[in-house]
């Protein structure tokens, strides 16, 4: 599964002076405003920003799932992620995008399955014809940000656990999602 890179144009917000006062020194002057540096752009914030992707499984969280193992930061294709691998049998990455929504993610239709997971809507995708183990579900934060749980089960096969152990990990991530 391959993400789209896509790069909106930054909306620039212009707040000169916003609750600037004079200094006292400064009266009688036609301008007392001296700014050395702009204010950064506002940034659409997604709420993602806010979440570390190892903190999304608790360790009561990881025993439901089956996951003895702690989780390791990674960044996937710029996107902050964390991998849990639990050896000779699964491993699950969980990955934050905040700048690509469910709609923006390009996705093989006849390998998705449109859902929903708590209050977030979802995607589903594995490739049952393939039958090779692994298995993701996306869950839409928002129209602009989405949370991706990739599952692939040690030797690539049984595709079908593999979706349960994914569906099962989205279940305990998504009630920690804006």
């Amino acid at each position: 599964m391959r993400k789209k890179s896509l790069w909106a144009p930054a909306v620039l917000l212009a707040l000169a002076g916003c609750g600037h006062q004079p200094e006292a020194g400064a009266v009688g002057h036609a301008s007392t405003h001296a700014s050395t540096s702009p204010a950064p752009p506002p940034v659409a914030w997604t709420g993602l920003a806010a979440i570390d992707p190892c903190t999304l499984l608790t360790p009561q969280d990881r025993s439901a799932a089956g996951v003895s193992v702690l989780g390791k930061p990674k960044d996937i294709a710029g996107a902050r992620a964390c991998d849990w691998t639990v050896p000779g049998t699964f491993g699950v990455t969980v990955t934050l995008s905040e700048t690509d929504g469910l709609a923006d993610l390009e996705v093989a239709k006849k390998t998705a399955t449109r859902t929903k997971v708590g209050a977030h809507p979802a995607l589903q995708v594995a490739d049952k014809k393939a039958a090779d183990g692994t298995c993701a579900v996306l869950l839409g934060v928002g129209d602009t940000a989405s949370v991706q749980i990739d599952v692939s089960n040690t030797g690539f096969s049984d595709t079908p656990l593999a979706c349960r152990r994914a569906g099962t990990v989205a279940g305990l991530v998504e009630p920690k999602l804006p």
